[in-house]
Formats: C-alpha cells, structure tokens, sequence
C-alpha cells in the first residue's frame, strides 16, 4: 500500500476516534463564595447567561433553605410532624388530620400559639399548621422539590409570583428564621430566601438536574 493511502487512512482512523469521543461538558461558572449560614443574593448568578441554567442554579441555592429542617419537618409524606435537626417523630404522637391541624382534641394549636412560648419551650407562630399532603417533600431532591412547588395541582393552586411572595412574607415561612429555644436557623433571612425564589421565577423558573444538590 502506498505511503499515501496509509497517510490518508490514519487521518480518516483519527477523525473517526474523535467524533467518538465524549464531549467535554461547558465549564460549570465558579461562582462567588459564601459565608457560612448565609445565602448568595441573585445577583451572585449574573455571570450565568443562559436563562435556564441560571434559574437552576438560583434554585439550588434556595434549596439550603427548602432542605433545612425548620422547613422540612413542617412537610412530612407520612402526615407526622417532625422534630428537631434529626427529624424526629413529633413527641408527643400527632398525626395531620382532615385539615392539616391535628385531629380532635389534638389539635396544632392546642400546644402551638401564634408566638413561641420560651418557658415551655413550644414553638409556635400564627397559622400554626401541618403543610398539606401534597406539599410534602421530606426526604426528596431539590429538582423533585422544584417540579412540586411549580405545579398548581400540589403548590395550593398557586401561580409563581404568588409563590414568591408566599416565600417572602408568609409568618410561618418567617418563623424558620426566629424558631426560639436555642433552634438551628436555615442560612440568610427571608428576605433573602424571597429574593432567590422572585429571581427564579424571573429567569423562567427552571429546576436544577436530579442529582445536583447545594
């Protein structure tokens, strides 16, 4: 064989190899860092100018909010309330109920009022409530997370803008950062936690892959 079909015949194996080769995934964008028991503000994702991409990542970041157990234990899939930063069974035993404030005589609110009671170590917040079965995400992925608080049939039939604002104003939501008794807080404030969630909704509200965690 001549020396140039050889030449040719390498170059043609090479090529062939190279367009089997897995494709080098975009570099992910470094973002700013953070510190502890805080939370990055939406303008820490500008750099991320795909819209999608950018919402995603927004939404991983509120999810260190969604994900702490301030928030967690209020949305078990068992209809158990949840206890402390382990997620302990409610002590003593209550289950949701027919409206998501206890059964007959065991009420939320026959223990829980409108405030904390510190003496007695009882949290407590108005509207003090079990979320319902359908907005429970105990136990699952930011992405699974996401896809629920996007869909009108287990979000409490409600449209995105009054997603965010449920984030930043709602009083029960507002608890988790002043749960009394010594209670672990999630990271940043409400405030913040409300500006992540508006900005997601912003940017087309997108969720993050099922594996990406914050």
């Amino acid at each position: 064989m001549q020396p140039l079909h050889l030449s040719f015949l390498a170059g043609v194996a090479l090529l062939a190899a190279a367009c089997d080769a897995p494709r080098a995934e975009a570099p992910k964008p470094v973002l700013p860092p953070v510190a502890p028991g805080e939370l990055r503000g939406p303008e820490a994702f500008a750099a991320i100018h795909d819209d999608d991409a950018r919402a995603a990542s927004i939404f991983l970041e509120a999810s260190k909010v969604l994900l702490h157990p301030r928030c967690v234990n209020c949305h078990p899939h068992d209809g158990v309330p949840r206890q402390g930063d382990r997620g302990e069974r409610h002590d003593p035993p209550v289950e949701r109920g027919a409206r998501d404030r206890g059964v007959a005589a065991m009420e939320c609110t026959s223990c829980h009022q409108d405030r904390n009671l510190e003496l007695a170590r009882v949290p407590g917040a108005p509207g003090w409530h079990l979320a319902p079965a359908e907005m429970a995400w105990l136990g699952r992925s930011p992405a699974a997370i996401c896809a629920q608080i996007k869909d009108p049939a287990r979000n409490g039939d409600k449209t995105l803008s009054q997603i965010a604002e449920h984030a930043a104003h709602d009083e029960l939501v507002a608890w988790g950062w002043a749960p009394g008794h010594g209670r672990t807080t999630p990271p940043g404030s409400q405030a913040a936690f409300g500006a992540l969630i508006d900005a997601w909704v912003k940017a087309g509200a997108a969720c993050p892959p099922e594996e990406a965690r914050p």
